[in-house]
């Protein structure tokens, strides 16, 4: 029987969140931004001891997407994206390039669940691609919805331990689950397609994957455009049920890895096109939607995917210990052409994903051969030292003197500055420092009813019976919540939803609207901080310059 927590003491008084140093937390809802789409500042101290803190929680095995295997292969680019050159778009030579195969090394994943966890799980699937191309690796790491549950990085401790078993009975327990979601409208697309079969994909080869997060591409005369990627198997897209999964999870707990391994072995290899959308580089103020807000899916209908190239996997790693379990990724590792936009989850994993990395294989986990860049790459650097080093000179081939070296700048010869780009990519900033609310959340719910209709029949049930059996299990003020949430997106899918959890549909409609959140299909007016002070209002007391 599930523990859940009791109404008592639900309204007294309650001890006050405090950093590590003891330092009230008075806002743990955003981070502090250049208005409220710019981007995050270094000073986020909170955030940073929160998310560093976070990475460290669990040792040896990834505190997500510990459950995972990985294969070998290559990329081809078109030269175009869909009839356009690609040069139009960016200087990136792995995008513009034909007729070169660049190495890459693919890890799929479970995220929530243990190293020996079963791959029936229902649970987004990580998508982390390693391209070694001639200017360095780039690392796009994603997930097969195209989509995440939060939209701002300093949430992301909480909601992994939501979604974790708890810490005092040790397992997932659905109750807190949707308690974190209940009170995280921006979740509900996000739940909508884990909790229907595209949360239990039928295999790693059968499944989309995505960046998830908006990033930049750039072209030679410093044009930048805000870019989505995505890769599209060639195998098609195929799910399974519960029942389904239960099936398979009755003989084989590592079904996943089983098909991907056999598959290249017997020469079956499996194939993604690998597809963008593009959009201009601005604030898009006609969209119901932030482009940077990676909770929303960007219409296909009215942003395209247009194809780019191509991603073969033909190799199966010789040691899975030394290749797939060792292999670290980060959303920070890009090449030029391929830029950050002001996404708050990607400026969060940015920091967050590379810390990990060091944390859990060592400062230099990018010696090992699996993420080390090919030899047209090979890294010179000035960093030294550290646990596990073994490289005696990374300045290369350059004279006992370099050796001496270590530091820039420098008369006497080691490392210089690479070439400048004949025209940089320069980003307006300009704004208050702040902790912002998103001010375009009426798609927190229009998104989410929206793939309620577009979902097959059988997809429907599925869904509408595993949020059932799930709030059930969930103390009645979640649950009718919930049903309240689902009946904004869709009214067809919350009466569904509480007649299979058993909840009163009129009690669940009859509940206000969130605390300090706009209601549902709404709009925030205007920018406005996490503390319901309107953006205005500070502008008109800023002193006179």
């Amino acid at each position: 029987m599930s523990s859940k927590p009791t109404s008592e003491g639900a309204g007294s008084e309650r001890p006050i969140l405090t950093t590590r140093q003891g330092h009230p937390v008075r806002d743990n809802q955003a981070l502090r931004s250049v208005g409220e789409r710019g981007p995050a500042t270094l000073e986020n101290y909170q955030f940073i001891e929160k998310i560093t803190h976070f990475d460290r929680e669990r040792i040896p095995e990834r505190v997500v997407h510990a459950r995972g295997t990985g294969a070998h292969g290559y990329f081809e680019a078109y030269g175009k994206i869909g009839d356009e050159p690609a040069a139009r778009y960016t200087r990136a030579r792995v995008l513009t390039e034909t007729g070169v195969r660049t190495p890459v090394f693919v890890r799929f994943s479970t995220v929530i669940g243990g190293k020996d966890s079963p791959e029936t799980a229902r649970d987004p699937r990580g998508f982390a691609v390693k391209l070694k191309t001639v200017d360095g690796n780039w690392d796009l790491v994603g997930n097969n919805l195209k989509i995440f549950f939060i939209r701002d990085a300093v949430k992301f401790p909480d909601m992994i331990h939501a979604f974790k078993p708890d810490p005092v009975t040790n397992r997932q327990e659905p109750w807190r689950f949707y308690d974190f979601v209940s009170n995280s409208p921006e979740a509900l697309h996000m739940v909508t397609w884990v909790k229907s079969p595209w949360g239990i994909p039928a295999s790693y080869r059968e499944m989309e994957g995505s960046g998830v997060n908006t990033y930049k591409l750039v072209n030679d005369e410093g044009v930048a455009h805000l870019v989505k990627f995505h890769w599209v198997p060639k195998q098609g897209v195929r799910n399974l049920t519960a029942a389904q999964a239960a099936e398979i999870q009755a003989n084989d707990t590592g079904h996943a890895t089983r098909d991907l391994y056999e598959a290249i072995e017997r020469g079956d290899f499996p194939e993604w096109e690998f597809c963008v959308q593009l959009m201009s580089d601005d604030d898009h103020p006609e969209l119901d939607f932030d482009p940077l807000d990676d909770t929303k899916r960007w219409p296909e209908d009215q942003f395209p995917l247009l194809p780019l190239g191509r991603m073969v996997l033909d190799r199966n790693p010789d040691n899975v210990f030394a290749e797939t379990e060792q292999s670290a990724f980060g959303t920070g590792v890009l090449v030029d052409g391929v830029d950050f936009s002001d996404d708050k989850m990607l400026q969060g994993r940015t920091l967050s994903y590379s810390d990990t990395q060091r944390y859990r294989v060592g400062p230099n986990y990018l010696q090992l051969p699996i993420n080390a860049p090919q030899e047209a790459a090979r890294p010179r650097t000035n960093q030294r030292d550290a646990q596990m080093a073994y490289y005696v000179d990374d300045a290369g081939n350059g004279g006992k003197l370099d050796r001496h070296i270590n530091y820039e700048p420098s008369s006497m010869g080691g490392l210089q500055e690479a070439p400048r780009p004949a025209r940089e990519y320069r980003q307006w900033v300009e704004g208050h420092l702040g902790r912002y609310q998103t001010s375009r959340t009426l798609d927190d719910y229009r998104q989410a009813g929206e793939r309620w209709r577009t979902f097959e029949d059988w997809e429907r049930d599925e869904l509408v019976k595993n949020l059932g059996d799930d709030l059930r299990q969930c103390p009645e003020p979640i649950a009718l919540r919930m049903v309240w949430h689902f009946w904004h997106c869709d009214a067809d899918y919350g009466r569904r939803v509480a007649e299979a959890a058993g909840i009163d549909l009129e009690r669940a409609r009859a509940l206000p609207p969130l605390a300090g959140k706009p209601a549902p299909n709404q709009h925030r007016p205007v920018p406005t901080y996490t503390d319901g002070e309107p953006e205005e209002s500070a502008r008109e007391e800023a002193p006179a310059k």
